[in-house]
């Protein structure tokens, strides 16, 4: 898919963005800003942990909105943001997704409100891996992921390189570009009823 197609699918479109906690995080602002520069509608929604690589006033000067992190402190839903949240979705990011989120994914755990959205998301998923090498190489990890693939999830990624780590090997969270023209390709057509 070239820039420009990838580029033209995402206006008008609703994008959620999960952020969780890795060095990797810095790359997902320039993701960010890749949606909404093609024309997306982008809700952020960070762990805990994300907060301690990158502020989510970041995401709120780059989207206009707010950025979601707890569960039962409601912003603008309700019924809750785990369901206002996964039915604006048309589209569910998470970058960079640490081991940590794909073993929750996996097992269909719920602690916080980025896991519970796995759950409650009807639209299409994508997660971008970004971990140290002895993790992602690891059984359980492997495991995990093959588990989120034969469950429909998308994985784009990680790619191979030097890591925060020092090491160098895979783990690497996919380049922004790479996993914005992934989405464009895992973003549903747009129903001419809509």
């Amino acid at each position: 898919m070239s820039a420009d197609h990838a580029a033209a699918a995402f206006r008008d479109r609703e994008i959620l963005l999960g952020v969780c906690g890795g060095v990797a995080a810095y790359k997902t602002a320039d993701l960010c800003s890749k949606f909404v520069q093609a024309g997306a509608g982008v809700t952020v929604v960070m762990t805990r942990g994300a907060g301690s690589f990158i502020g989510a006033t970041t995401f709120e000067a780059l989207t206009g909105r707010p950025v979601y992190s707890e569960m039962y402190a409601p912003k603008e839903h309700p019924r809750g943001e785990h369901i206002g949240l996964a039915e604006r979705a048309e589209l569910f990011v998470v970058a960079p997704a640490t081991a940590h989120f794909l073993a929750k994914a996996a097992l269909g755990l719920a602690d916080d409100l980025l896991s519970t959205l796995v759950l409650t998301c009807e639209c299409p998923t994508l997660f971008a891996p970004a971990m140290n090498t002895a993790m992602w190489e690891s059984p359980s990890v492997q495991r995990n992921v093959a588990t989120l693939r034969s469950d429909g999830h998308g994985l784009v990624g990680p790619g191979e390189g030097w890591l925060s780590c020092g090491r160098v090997g895979a783990g690497r969270m996919a380049e922004p570009d790479a996993i914005f023209t992934a989405a464009a390709g895992a973003l549903p057509a747009v129903r001419d009823d809509a």
